[in-house]
């Protein structure tokens, strides 16, 4: 089974599981919702998920995302708590980020070949897209068409090609945790200089972390730009790699995701889940 056809069959368990939280579902109703044996499903979404069916429907919940977003009120709390090891590692060890130049954007990326291909991911399909330099874009999509026309639009005097790169290798091995070793990634990023400041910013939350849109302005040096580090947020061209599914709301309500808030549940359920057990 792909990661992808694992990730849509654990999507439907877990959105059972919001609909039908109070009614406390057992294994053998979950395993019935995706039309899986009980034990075959519990070995595959405890793999997946890094923790039981039982344990994430106890621990995946607003408030418990509220209670984490007080407990790290600033992204350098949230990593000092977290530490270099485990879940807690930081994102930046993983990932380094190039600007593009404003000449290359001013010419609409002219002189770059970028080379897009689908990928398979615990978290579903995606099209990932790098220059000679780097990862440029990564949606959770399957819809490759329809990102090459965004590519075509975005980098107007590029050559785009349908291709794989290690690049794009390199993120899924990140995103399936397959290697926790190897040369960072490198993203090649087009963006305002204030928006590549939220982006870096945003590399700095531990996994299993979550923080509000005010603690991301403040971390990036800009506490009165809290509308503007939301919008520098939505338009993170990079999915999962650079985390914006780790900014909730003050409230401690999940929001929005560029790519579904579904998807920003499941895996935010994920991380936290994950983190909460190995604390304990």
């Amino acid at each position: 089974m792909e990661q992808s056809e694992i990730y849509q069959k654990m999507a439907r368990a877990i959105r059972y599981l919001d609909e039908f939280t109070s009614e406390q579902p057992n294994l053998e109703e979950l395993a019935e919702v995706v039309n899986m044996s009980p034990f075959h499903f519990q070995r595959t979404f405890t793999r997946w998920a890094g923790v039981s069916p039982k344990t994430f429907l106890q621990m995946t919940t607003a408030n418990r995302a509220g209670e984490f977003l007080r407990k790290n009120r600033t992204l350098n709390e949230a990593a000092e708590a977290a530490g270099l090891s485990g879940t807690g590692r930081l994102h930046d060890l993983f990932v380094k980020v190039e600007a593009m130049t404003p000449g290359e954007i001013k010419k609409g990326a002219e002189g770059l070949t970028i080379r897009y291909s689908i990928n398979d991911s615990r978290f579903g399909a995606f099209v990932a897209a790098s220059t000679q330099r780097g990862l440029c874009d990564l949606h959770f999509t399957s819809d490759i068409e329809r990102v090459a026309s965004e590519l075509k639009s975005r980098y107007p005097s590029a050559e785009i090609q349908e291709g794989g790169t290690p690049f794009h290798k390199r993120a899924a091995s990140i995103i399936n945790k397959n290697s926790e070793t190897g040369e960072p990634l490198s993203l090649h990023l087009k963006g305002t200089p204030f928006q590549l400041q939220i982006w870096r910013a945003l590399l700095r939350i531990p996994e299993g972390r979550v923080i509000s849109y005010s603690g991301l302005a403040e971390s990036a040096g800009r506490p009165s730009a809290v509308r503007a580090a939301g919008s520098a947020t939505g338009k993170n061209p990079v999915a999962w790699l650079i985390p914006c599914h780790r900014v909730i709301r003050s409230t401690g309500a999940i929001g929005e995701y560029r790519w579904g808030s579904e998807r920003k549940r499941i895996i935010l359920g994920a991380e936290l889940s994950k983190n909460q057990l190995e604390e304990r």
